[in-house]
């Protein structure tokens, strides 16, 4: 059983919010509203937001706060057998953080670039070692704020980092507001295109996007429910965490596509634009220097503190299940993790890792970063709702209660095969012209992902016994 807490309800929400705003919201979201036409693809991702967002956050903080264990003990205390479930997703978040941190890496290597005055390009900077270096440097401070506790390490870290990306994305979005385009970006930010709702792909993007930048799904808002004290609402923090989150992603689209279209750049060329387009932009404009440091140190800052949050699911869950102590459970994560992520480091270096010509980086993503999210967000949904049908969920979601029964899970159905017939592209790359073969992915995904249910099946009868929750059926 958990005994950490977090020191206060803001020192909740920072951790929280720093666990939902990173890469996904700052230079994804901007992405994926490029390549889906602007306001177009703004309207079902607030409503998806609101229809799933909320509601799986509440579910998953309730589910922790009433446990107050990890993710592979909180399946486990629905039934011996669902062990496996729990490592599924356990499987997944490890997976996701091993090539997350790669991005990572890059985004922390481009920041100390410019702000040494050397001005990495994409080009220069994959052609050396730095993708690999920044990758072990990215790791080690995952690790070391990890290791350091929930409240000296993860609360801390995000009581000065949160601030400071919310700082920063204003900052720079007040720049914005100078430049010769920025009437053209808003309004191709929020000029809606109802005309092409009717688009199964646009709002496919949308709920896959409140997924994966909202970081429920994974298990993470579980094991940070676990360290919740028992008056906090969490109705209000799942709310404050939603808006912080949505404002995140419309701020920092409110900082590139102002950019994007002073500069003539192309809305629709997806995420290259942070590494390739936009530092060309940068080395142009006024005071372009500066802004590049804001724009990659706000990046590492969100990237940081969204790793963070995934190696805490992995350790919370070691130090349950095998007893070690939060050092040794972090240092031997940490260490699985990094070798993990080493192949994909590798794809974009000198080494050119690849499998039939393409980037490790990009299957890992293709595969896990794609899939993962929405079939342990199904694996929360069947455990939790369907079989325990408990009374703690019922309690905190009340009227949203059929939201997460029948509608999630049939929008992760839909999510999932659009997917994997291609209808939706990764997550990091989302260039339309590399398209991929969505069923190859899924085939990867499910081969790695289902490793780790068998081997919780495997581990079932070792764990220690959790608490159970309180069904509704008697």
């Amino acid at each position: 059983m958990v005994t950490a807490r977090w020191s206060s309800g803001l020192g909740f929400v920072l951790a929280t919010v720093g666990a939902a705003v990173g890469l996904g919201n700052i230079w994804r979201f901007s992405a994926v509203v490029g390549q889906n036409g602007g306001g177009a693809y703004l309207v079902p991702y607030l409503i998806a937001a609101l229809v799933c967002a909320v509601p799986m956050l509440i579910l998953e903080l309730a589910i922790g706060r009433s446990l107050r264990t990890d993710v592979v003990s909180a399946f486990r205390s629905v039934r011996t057998e669902y062990t496996a479930l729990g490592w599924l997703v356990l499987g997944g978040v490890l997976l996701i953080l091993s090539y997350y941190l790669v991005l990572t890496g890059w985004v922390l290597g481009f920041f100390l670039s410019w702000g040494l005055g050397s001005q990495a390009t994409f080009a220069s900077f994959t052609a050396s070692w730095q993708p690999v270096g920044y990758f072990v440097v990215a790791t080690t401070a995952t690790g070391v704020v990890v290791s350091m506790g929930v409240r000296d390490g993860i609360e801390r870290m995000s009581k000065v980092v949160m601030p400071t990306v919310f700082a920063l994305l204003i900052a720079l979005a007040l720049y914005a507001v100078t430049l010769s385009e920025w009437t053209q970006a808003a309004s191709f930010l929020f000029t809606p295109e109802f005309s092409v709702l009717t688009d199964l792909g646009i709002w496919s993007a949308a709920f896959g996007q409140v997924f994966f930048s909202m970081s429920v799904g994974q298990g993470i808002m579980l094991t940070y429910g676990s360290y919740v004290e028992a008056e906090t609402d969490l109705f209000r923090s799942a709310f404050v965490i939603t808006v912080a989150d949505i404002g995140a992603a419309v701020i920092a689209g409110l900082v590139i596509f102002p950019i994007v279209f002073s500069f003539g750049l192309q809305p629709t060329l997806g995420t290259e634009l942070a590494f390739t387009t936009l530092p060309t932009a940068f080395a142009a404009m006024p005071f372009g220097r500066v802004i590049a440091v804001g724009f990659f140190g706000l990046l590492f800052f969100a990237a940081l503190s969204s790793s963070v949050a995934l190696l805490e699911v992995g350790v919370a869950a070691a130090e349950n299940t095998t007893r070690l102590s939060r050092r040794r459970a972090t240092l031997l994560l940490t260490g699985g993790v990094f070798v993990a992520g080493v192949p994909s480091a590798l794809s974009y270096s000198p080494a050119g890792l690849a499998v039939a010509g393409r980037p490790i980086l990009d299957l890992v993503d293709q595969s896990v970063g794609t899939f993962a999210l929405p079939i342990s967000a199904l694996c929360l949904l069947f455990a939790f709702v369907w079989v325990a049908d408990l009374e703690t969920v019922h309690e905190e979601l009340g009227r949203l209660y059929p939201l997460v029964r029948y509608l999630i899970p049939a929008v992760l159905v839909v999510v999932i095969a659009a997917q994997g017939v291609g209808i939706v592209h990764p997550a990091w790359r989302l260039i339309v012209d590399h398209a991929r073969n969505g069923s190859l992915g899924l085939l990867v995904a499910a081969v790695l992902l289902l490793s780790f249910a068998v081997l919780g099946w495997g581990l079932r009868d070792r764990l220690p016994t959790p608490p159970r929750l309180r069904s509704r059926r008697r």
